[in-house]
C-alpha cells in the first residue's frame, strides 16, 4: 500500500509501483517544494532515500506536470536499485513518448536529455529520434481526421477490450446502426473544413456484408471532393470477398488492413480466430491486386507463443511487402477475457520477441513512423507502426501525436477537437452500447455539433 501527502500524485505514483509488480508492498512517501527545488522523501523495508531536484515552472500546469515526473522518477530509482531490473521505458509511464519529445523541442529543450534523465534505454531514445524523422512531412498540426465507428466482429478475440461482440447476437441492430450513421456522416460536414483522413475501424468492417456497407461509403463520398487517404480496417482474412474489395476501391478507399496477429494457426485457435494463416496470405493477395496500400497488424506474445514463433510472423509478414506492419506488444485491457482470467501479465522472451521486429523491419526496409504505450503492457513495452518509405499514415500519425481534429461517428466514437493556438483538446464520447446510440443520435448529434461549433 502506498500512503502519501500527495493526493494529485498517488495514481502516477503506483503506475511506477505496477510496472515493478510490487503494489501490494508498503511504501510511505513525502512530497514537499521550496526554493525552487522539489522534495521526495521515500520509506520502504525499513530504509529511506531522499531526492531533490530543481524545477522551473512558470503556470501551476507546468508545476504539476513537472512534480508528477520528479516523484515518479524517485520511486524509479529506489525500485530499480531495490530490483535490480531496468525498464525499457525508465520512469515514463505515459501513452506517447514521442509527444513529449515534441513538447520539449517547442520549448527549446533537448528531448534526449530528458528522455536519459528519465532512465529510458538508449535503444528506446534512439527509436523516438527515428520516428521524429519518419514523421517529417507528415506532422502538420490543425486539420480534421474522419473516424467511423463499425463495431461488428466475427467472434470476439480473447484479447480484445473493444465493445464488440459476435455479429450473430449483434446483427438485429445492424439495419438501424448503419442509418445512424448515414445520419451521422450528413451531419458533420460543416465541420470539415480541412478533411486530412479518414479511417473506417472496428470490430470488423468487412463482417457487414456488400451492400451494407455500400450506404456507409456513399455517405462518407459527400464529405469529399479530391483524393485523400482513406482507410479501411476490413480486418480479419475470413470476411474478405472480391465483391467487397472491388467496392471499396470504387468508392476511393486507398488503404486496407488486414489483421493476421499472427501467422502460426495452433495461436490463432487459441485467441479465438476461425481462419487460417494461410487464408490471411489469400485475403492479401486478393486485396494487393486492387492497388491498395495494406497495412498488416502483428501482436508479440499471444498464447505462450516463444521468440521463434513471432520470427516466422514477422518473417511471414515481410515476405508479403505490405506498405504498413504494425507491432503490438501484448496487454492486459479492461473487458478482454485475457484480462479476466490473468491478473498479472508475463511473457517469457517478450523483449527478444520485440528486439527481433526491430531488426527484421529495419533489415526490409521499413522505418518507425508510429509509438504509443499502454497499461499492463508485457515486459512495460511498446506498440510501433512500420512504413515502407512514402507509405507513412496520416491517420495513424494525426491521432497518435494528438496535432489534428478527430470528427468520430458511431457507438464509442471519440471526437476530439484540437485547438491549436492553446495546443489543448476537447473530447466527446458516444455510448459505447449499440441500442443506447442508437435510441440517443440525434442527442449525440447535437452534443458533438456544439463542440465543433
Amino acid at each position: 500500500m502506498l500512503n502519501t501527502n500527495s493526493t494529485g500524485l498517488y495514481d502516477e505514483i503506483m503506475l511506477v509501483i505496477r510496472a515493478f509488480d510490487l503494489e501490494d508492498a508498503d511504501f510511505t512517501h513525502y512530497f514537499s517544494c521550496s526554493g525552487g527545488k522539489f522534495f521526495n522523501a521515500i520509506e520502504y523495508g525499513g530504509e529511506f532515500y531522499d531526492f531533490e531536484e530543481e524545477y522551473k515552472a512558470d503556470n501551476d500546469l507546468v508545476f504539476k506536470r513537472l512534480a508528477k515526473r520528479s516523484a515518479k522518477l524517485a520511486f524509479y530509482k529506489v525500485l530499480s536499485k531495490i530490483t535490480g531490473i531496468n525498464l525499457p521505458w525508465g520512469a515514463l509511464t505515459g501513452i506517447r513518448p514521442t509527444k513529449l519529445a515534441y513538447t520539449e523541442i517547442s520549448a527549446s529543450n533537448d528531448y534526449n536529455k530528458l528522455l536519459k534523465d528519465m532512465c529510458v534505454s538508449e535503444e528506446n531514445i534512439a527509436l523516438v529520434s527515428r520516428i521524429l524523422k519518419a514523421q517529417e512531412g507528415t506532422y502538420k498540426k490543425g486539420g480534421q481526421d474522419l473516424y467511423v465507428s463499425i463495431p461488428f466482429c466475427p467472434t470476439k478475440c480473447d484479447y480484445c477490450s473493444f465493445i464488440t461482440a459476435p455479429i450473430e447476437k449483434t446483427k438485429i441492430y445492424l439495419e438501424n446502426y448503419i442509418n445512424c450513421l448515414v445520419k451521422e456522416l450528413s451531419s458533420v460536414k460543416p465541420y470539415l473544413t480541412g478533411l486530412r483522413s479518414i479511417y473506417v475501424g472496428g470490430g470488423t468492417p468487412f463482417v457487414l456484408e456488400n451492400f451494407q456497407l455500400t450506404p456507409i461509403y456513399a455517405a462518407i463520398n459527400a464529405l469529399f471532393d479530391k483524393k485523400i487517404e482513406y482507410t479501411v480496417e476490413a480486418g480479419r482474412p475470413d470476411v474478405f470477398t472480391e465483391e467487397k474489395l472491388k467496392t471499396a476501391k470504387e468508392y476511393g478507399v486507398t488503404r486496407i488492413c488486414v489483421n493476421p496477429q499472427t501467422f502460426n494457426d495452433k495461436t490463432l485457435e487459441k485467441i479465438g480466430r476461425k481462419h487460417t494463416s494461410a487464408q490471411t496470405i489469400q485475403a492479401y493477395e486478393m486485396a494487393a491486386k486492387y492497388g491498395f496500400d495494406i497495412n498488416v497488424d502483428l501482436i508479440a506474445g499471444l498464447a505462450d507463443e516463444t521468440p521463434k514463433d513471432f520470427e516466422k510472423t514477422l518473417k511471414t509478414a515481410i515476405s508479403l511487402n505490405p506498405a504498413n506492419i504494425t507491432v503490438h506488444t501484448l496487454s492486459l485491457k479492461s473487458g478482454a477475457k485475457l484480462k479476466e482470467e490473468t491478473k498479472k501479465l508475463s511473457v517469457n522472451g517478450i523483449g527478444e520477441m520485440i528486439a527481433l521486429s526491430r531488426e527484421l523491419l529495419t533489415q526490409a526496409g521499413y522505418e518507425p513512423y508510429y509509438l504509443y504505450r499502454q497499461k499492463y503492457q508485457a515486459g512495460g513495452l511498446e506498440n510501433v507502426g512500420w512504413a515502407k518509405p512514402d507509405k507513412v499514415c496520416v491517420y495513424n500519425v494525426d491521432t497518435m501525436e494528438e496535432i489534428s481534429s478527430n470528427v468520430a461517428v458511431g457507438a464509442n466514437a471519440i471526437s476530439k477537437r484540437y485547438f491549436g493556438d492553446e495546443d489543448r483538446i476537447e473530447r466527446y464520447a458516444a455510448p459505447k452500447d449499440i441500442p443506447t446510440y442508437i435510441s440517443k443520435i440525434d442527442e449525440i448529434i447535437e452534443k458533438r455539433g456544439r463542440l465543433f461549433k
